[in-house]
């Protein structure tokens, strides 16, 4: 997203994301530097060795017999490898604690977070390896997993578990427990700051549901191609987990689109706010060429308070560059 549309709090963070960036990049060239010098002090002792060795008078004292002699191999030092962001620090805490594996047991993402020390602190360990023994950002059934055109849900037809939210819902959308929760206290939220009412248009849709509503796109788009910019194929839907909620502007049980939700101010309070309560706009302008998706201002994911403040003051736009995954702007 251009810094021109970013809140101030969010411009500040990405500045000190940039700034992060420039001094793992100054410490990796001067690592490298160091790593040259060695090599290069190494071959010239190597080097003045051999001619001492090859002209006795070089030291003062010839012997009275010059026996020849093949000179045993000098080492050539190694260069020290420079540690990258993804690599595992040698000094780092390791992850897969017992706490860490009580909160896992107890089937609670939030209290997962929390137990590896905050948003932060269970993204790093998951971007640089230490939490691969028991962390998976491919399984449905947590609240991180990362669902897009190149990471289709496993089960391809999964179905969890979900509720119906108090949260007004014109078609009566359900969700996960934990989300509608949030979505529920995100309503609340808005509404005691002044900004009005929201409805959920659409919440969990089954495998089933998600053919219908594709097969739906391809018809008013005009085929896949345009259906594949605005709406997710069976199988790689946020929707199909149960943790995505497309919002409406609403005044008491009558709501606008999907599409205006942008422009009002129900969509600006949601666009500063949202993250206090643990969802993330999932599709930001600008971002198209790596989510593959337009601008979805009404579309949010939901991932929890912790990972949504790491989210929100790392200054992400996109939850691909969060975890540090490539860009998913289309299908295999």
């Amino acid at each position: 997203m251009p810094e021109s549309q970013l809140t101030p709090a969010r411009r500040a963070a990405r500045r000190r994301r940039v700034e992060r960036r420039r001094r793992r990049a100054v410490a990796t060239a001067t690592a490298t530097l160091s790593a040259c010098i060695m090599i290069v002090a190494g071959a010239v002792m190597t080097a003045n060795a051999n001619a001492r060795d090859a002209d006795p008078q070089a030291s003062g004292s010839a012997p009275a017999e010059v026996v020849a002699e093949t000179p045993e191999p000098t080492a050539t030092p190694t260069p020290t490898p420079t540690p990258t962001a993804s690599d595992t620090p040698d000094d780092a805490e390791p992850f897969c604690t017992d706490e860490v594996t009580a909160a896992i047991d107890s089937g609670d993402a939030e209290a997962v977070v929390v137990a590896a020390g905050g948003g932060q602190a269970f993204r790093d360990a998951v971007v640089d390896g230490r939490a691969d023994d028991c962390i998976s950002l491919g399984h449905p059934a947590w609240d991180w997993v990362v669902v897009n055109k190149q990471r289709p849900l496993d089960p391809i037809d999964y179905a969890p578990e979900v509720v119906v939210p108090q949260t007004f819902s014109p078609i009566g959308a359900h969700f996960d427990e934990a989300a509608a929760q949030a979505l529920d206290a995100l309503v609340v939220g808005a509404r005691d700051a002044g900004a009005g009412e929201i409805g959920l248009e659409s919440g969990y849709r089954s495998y089933e549901t998600q053919v219908e509503s594709y097969n739906a796109q391809v018809v008013l788009r005009g085929g896949t191609d345009g259906a594949d910019r605005t709406s997710a194929r069976p199988g790689y839907s946020e929707h199909q987990l149960g943790l995505a909620a497309d919002l409406v502007a609403c005044e008491g049980q009558q709501c606008g689109t999907i599409y205006e939700f942008g422009d009002t101010v129900q969509g600006a309070w949601v666009a500063e706010n949202a993250w206090r309560y643990g969802w993330i706009v999932r599709y930001e302008s600008g971002t198209t060429d790596i989510t593959g998706y337009e601008p979805e201002p009404w579309h949010l994911r939901y991932v929890g308070v912790e990972l949504a403040t790491a989210y929100t003051e790392g200054g992400y736009s996109t939850y691909e560059e969060f975890w540090e995954l490539p860009a998913a702007p289309g299908y295999e």
